[in-house]
Protein backbone atom coordinates (compact mmCIF):
# COMPACT_ATOMS: atom_id res chain seq x y z
CA UNK A 1 0.00 0.00 0.00
CA UNK A 2 3.04 2.40 0.32
CA UNK A 3 1.69 4.47 3.36
CA UNK A 4 -1.30 5.44 1.48
CA UNK A 5 -4.10 6.32 3.73
CA UNK A 6 -7.80 5.85 2.07
CA UNK A 7 -10.25 7.22 4.22
CA UNK A 8 -14.15 6.40 3.80
CA UNK A 9 -16.64 9.34 3.50
CA UNK A 10 -18.90 7.78 6.45
CA UNK A 11 -16.01 8.14 8.52
CA UNK A 12 -17.78 11.06 10.79
CA UNK A 13 -21.19 8.24 11.28
CA UNK A 14 -19.46 6.97 13.66
CA UNK A 15 -19.20 9.10 15.76
CA UNK A 16 -22.88 9.93 15.59
CA UNK A 17 -25.56 7.83 17.39
CA UNK A 18 -27.32 5.34 15.25
CA UNK A 19 -25.25 7.34 12.60
CA UNK A 20 -27.59 10.02 12.68
CA UNK A 21 -27.46 12.28 15.76
CA UNK A 22 -25.42 13.91 17.42
CA UNK A 23 -26.20 14.11 21.58
CA UNK A 24 -28.11 17.59 21.13
CA UNK A 25 -29.99 16.16 17.61
CA UNK A 26 -30.91 13.25 20.04
CA UNK A 27 -32.29 15.13 22.90
CA UNK A 28 -34.88 17.52 20.72
CA UNK A 29 -35.88 14.99 18.60
CA UNK A 30 -36.39 12.78 21.55
CA UNK A 31 -38.51 15.68 23.52
CA UNK A 32 -39.87 16.62 20.35
CA UNK A 33 -42.02 13.02 19.87
CA UNK A 34 -42.72 12.96 23.57
CA UNK A 35 -43.96 16.45 23.68
CA UNK A 36 -46.62 14.60 20.78
CA UNK A 37 -47.06 11.58 22.48
CA UNK A 38 -48.15 13.31 25.54
CA UNK A 39 -50.46 15.91 23.56
CA UNK A 40 -51.88 13.06 21.53
CA UNK A 41 -53.37 11.35 25.04
CA UNK A 42 -54.31 15.35 26.43
CA UNK A 43 -55.92 16.42 23.43
CA UNK A 44 -58.58 14.97 21.73
CA UNK A 45 -57.60 14.47 18.29
CA UNK A 46 -60.56 13.70 16.33
CA UNK A 47 -60.56 17.04 15.88
CA UNK A 48 -58.76 18.48 12.69
CA UNK A 49 -56.80 21.45 14.74
CA UNK A 50 -56.20 19.71 18.19
CA UNK A 51 -54.44 16.97 16.12
CA UNK A 52 -52.44 19.28 14.19
CA UNK A 53 -51.40 20.80 17.42
CA UNK A 54 -50.70 17.58 18.53
CA UNK A 55 -48.18 16.32 16.06
CA UNK A 56 -46.77 19.86 15.40
CA UNK A 57 -43.67 19.28 18.18
CA UNK A 58 -42.54 15.84 16.45
CA UNK A 59 -42.76 17.44 12.91
CA UNK A 60 -40.79 20.36 13.99
CA UNK A 61 -38.25 18.78 15.69
CA UNK A 62 -37.97 15.67 13.11
CA UNK A 63 -37.19 18.93 10.60
CA UNK A 64 -34.59 20.36 12.75
CA UNK A 65 -32.60 17.38 12.90
CA UNK A 66 -33.26 16.49 9.13
CA UNK A 67 -29.47 15.45 7.53
CA UNK A 68 -29.18 17.40 4.54
CA UNK A 69 -26.05 17.52 2.08
CA UNK A 70 -23.64 19.75 2.98
CA UNK A 71 -24.41 20.47 5.99
CA UNK A 72 -25.20 17.93 9.08
CA UNK A 73 -28.65 18.74 9.35
CA UNK A 74 -31.33 21.74 8.95
CA UNK A 75 -30.37 23.40 12.91
CA UNK A 76 -26.56 23.50 11.49
CA UNK A 77 -28.36 25.51 8.68
CA UNK A 78 -30.31 27.54 10.36
CA UNK A 79 -27.86 28.38 12.87
CA UNK A 80 -25.05 29.01 10.08
CA UNK A 81 -27.55 31.92 7.97
CA UNK A 82 -28.07 33.04 11.83
CA UNK A 83 -24.35 33.60 12.52
CA UNK A 84 -23.89 35.09 8.80
CA UNK A 85 -26.65 37.48 9.03
CA UNK A 86 -26.17 38.75 12.70
CA UNK A 87 -22.52 39.10 12.44
CA UNK A 88 -19.89 42.06 10.88
CA UNK A 89 -18.29 40.66 7.88
CA UNK A 90 -15.11 41.82 7.44
CA UNK A 91 -14.03 41.88 4.02
CA UNK A 92 -10.35 43.35 2.99
CA UNK A 93 -9.91 44.35 -0.72
CA UNK A 94 -6.55 44.47 -1.55
CA UNK A 95 -7.19 45.70 -5.58
CA UNK A 96 -5.81 44.33 -8.54
CA UNK A 97 -2.32 45.56 -8.68
CA UNK A 98 -1.60 45.48 -4.83
CA UNK A 99 1.31 43.59 -4.38
CA UNK A 100 1.49 41.69 -1.16
CA UNK A 101 4.88 41.54 0.26
CA UNK A 102 4.28 38.16 2.50
CA UNK A 103 3.75 36.44 -0.92
CA UNK A 104 6.59 38.21 -2.62
CA UNK A 105 9.08 36.77 0.28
Amino acid sequence: MNNNFLIPANSKKSMLLFGLFNRVDAWIFGLGVATTLLLLLILPVEQLIPAIIAIAPGLVCGFLVLPIPNYHNVRTVIKSAYIFFTTRQKFIWKGWCFIDEENKK
